[in-house]
């Protein structure tokens, strides 16, 4: 689910600690990793702070995908360098969180993972040098866990903008619903929030039907070829943000699967840079 981001670093970065350097110290950049904010094992973030950071620093919060069920902040580490070098005054938490199995659903346990961090933040945002305002950027499973929170949990509305690749929209869905019909990946993948699960709870869960007006910023990608998402999750959102007059953007690469390489995945990362640059 990361094709889109290999190729863009041309070496591994390699994450050293910074523990030597004082956190107070806003001069310099400091790194942290794997703080809890919570009890559960998978309840941590990586923490990277930009040098000359002050109480205005914004950050944004990276979220893997993997079906709910799998994935780890590690597989957000290219576009996490990415950040770093194009956005040398942002901060960025790269998160972990608690994977659904047949005894937790994703939701509401995931997102409420996200206002923990959220939380997590504000309480030590004097101790960081950093601003309560953020952005998003999510990758399939890890981009609907975006959206929602920022759609219907942001209830100070601090989010600045909320980026989306490849990211589930409309869990009721009825092009999601026969997509899974004949993909025993992607009903296992449905069958997390429950066998039978209410129509109102898979509402709930989508950020199609929660996003408001008031919905920040969004930049859209997809696949024409996505074996698990339908392009409709993407349209159909799309369509629905213009509606409502929320700025947004939407890129759909007709021959791409659920991610990419060469030009289409530059042609991604040009259009979020310019995104961030804009909303952040």
């Amino acid at each position: 689910m990361l094709l889109f981001f290999i190729n863009c670093s041309n070496e591994e970065p390699v994450e050293t600690s910074k523990k030597n350097i004082d956190v107070s110290d806003t001069d310099r950049s400091y790194e942290e990793f794997d703080i809890s904010y919570g009890n559960d094992p998978k309840q941590k973030i990586d923490l990277y702070l930009p040098a000359k950071r002050t109480s205005n620093t914004k950050i944004i919060i990276l979220i893997h995908g993997g079906g709910w069920s799998g994935g780890d902040k590690e597989e957000m580490t290219p576009i996490k360098e990415l950040v770093k070098k194009d956005f040398q005054n942002v901060a960025i938490a790269n998160i972990n969180y608690r994977l659904a199995d047949a005894d937790n659903k994703p939701f509401p346990m995931q997102v409420n993972d996200i206002t923990s961090v959220i939380d997590f933040l504000k309480l030590n945002k004097s101790k960081y040098n950093i601003s309560e305002n953020l952005g998003f950027i999510g990758i399939s499973a890890g981009a609907h866990l975006s959206m929602l929170w920022a759609y219907s949990f942001d209830s100070n509305k601090k989010t600045s903008m909320v980026c989306n690749i490849v990211g589930p929209t409309n869990l009721i869905d009825p092009e999601y619903i026969n997509a899974a019909s004949t993909n025993t990946e992607l009903q296992d993948l449905l069958n997390l929030y429950g066998i039978d699960a209410s129509s109102s709870f898979l509402e709930e869960a989508s950020p199609l039907h929660q996003v408001t007006a008031s919905a920040p910023p969004t930049i859209l990608f997809y696949g024409g070829k996505d074996p698990l998402i339908p392009t409709s999750q993407g349209i159909d959102l799309r369509d629905k943000l213009q509606t409502l007059g929320v700025t947004h953007e939407f890129t759909l690469y007709p021959e791409a699967g659920h991610g990419w390489v060469g030009l289409e995945l530059l042609d991604t990362w040009l259009k979020l840079k310019v995104f961030i640059s804009s909303h952040l």
